[in-house]
């Protein structure tokens, strides 16, 4: 496993908060983190200049960079992303690494190339992010319905990478697969925004293309060791939240016009489940 210092350097980059380490219990899980940092960006595209979440009290969305969000990732390239405002300013979130990280489940991807080797979960291409880092988050017996959802069974989700300030500009939010009955009140949506000429959809992003995300991705200068690093989450999606953009490799899971921020927050918990931090050095 890397560092601790690292991960937790990690974690505060993807949160915009100071994630610091405690022996007592952890402030969040790992489902309350991904929380944290699908809300945060997606509230900030809403407009919105604070987030209240349980456990933390307001959050800043100036956590964010203050970049264009809707920038393109080339943009990236003229400068690393620093890991947000000075740790002073930030939320402190407290995390205890034994029961926040699962290191038996660690996996370095970093020296692997699969090929034209194929691997599924939930029955749809599984792209495995080879060059990367995984560090495995303690996700195991702590949702409902046991853990088939994280295996590769007929239950299993499908994978999908969380990137940093992915959103509807990558792609028209028109569906493919699916009937019209899935969610009438999605399509809905969609289909006003395409007569509108508008390409964003209301909700969070994901892709199950670890190249993707990495374009997207938040990247830090760690103190630890002084080099560089890139880090995304890697989840599982439930199918049946999930919607999938024209373009395939942008997954959507739509937040509904008029919902409050306890009903927001409960679509991401039953949509994504985190289970992987996952880092590269630059």
């Amino acid at each position: 496993m890397p560092d601790t210092k690292l991960c937790l350097e990690a974690l505060s980059a993807l949160s915009g908060c100071n994630v610091e380490q405690t022996d007592g219990s952890s402030q969040l899980s790992p489902q309350d983190f991904v929380n944290v940092v699908a809300l945060k960006e997606f509230y900030k595209q809403e407009g919105f200049k604070e987030l209240e979440y349980p456990s933390l009290g307001t959050l800043s969305l100036q956590d964010v960079d203050e970049g264009d969000l809707y920038s393109s990732p080339l943009s990236l390239s003229e400068g690393p992303s620093t890991a947000g405002p000075p740790e002073s300013m930030r939320t402190t979130m407290k995390i205890n690494p034994q029961d926040f990280f699962h290191p038996q489940f660690n996996y370095d991807f970093t020296n692997i190339k699969d090929g034209n080797t194929k691997f599924l979960r939930g029955n749809e291409p599984y792209f495995r992010p080879c060059g990367w880092n995984r560090v495995a988050l303690q996700v195991t017996k702590r949702y409902d319905g046991g853990d088939g959802w994280l295996g590769t069974g007929k239950d299993a989700w499908p994978v999908s990478y969380h990137g940093h300030n992915m959103d509807g500009s990558l792609g028209v939010i028109w569906t493919r697969g699916g009937t019209p009955t899935d969610d009438p009140e999605f399509l809905d949506v969609a289909a006003a925004s395409l007569v509108q000429g508008e390409t964003k959809g209301r909700g969070v992003y994901s892709t199950p293309d670890i190249k993707m995300a990495e374009k997207y991705c938040k990247k830090f200068k760690s103190k630890v060791d002084g080099k560089m690093y890139e880090v995304v989450l890697q989840n599982r999606i439930n199918p049946s939240k999930r919607q999938k953009c024209q373009r395939e490799d942008v997954w959507l899971v739509y937040v509904p016009e008029g919902f409050n921020d306890v009903q927001t927050r409960g679509i991401v918990q039953e949509s994504m489940r985190p289970y992987g931090l996952l880092l590269k050095q630059v």
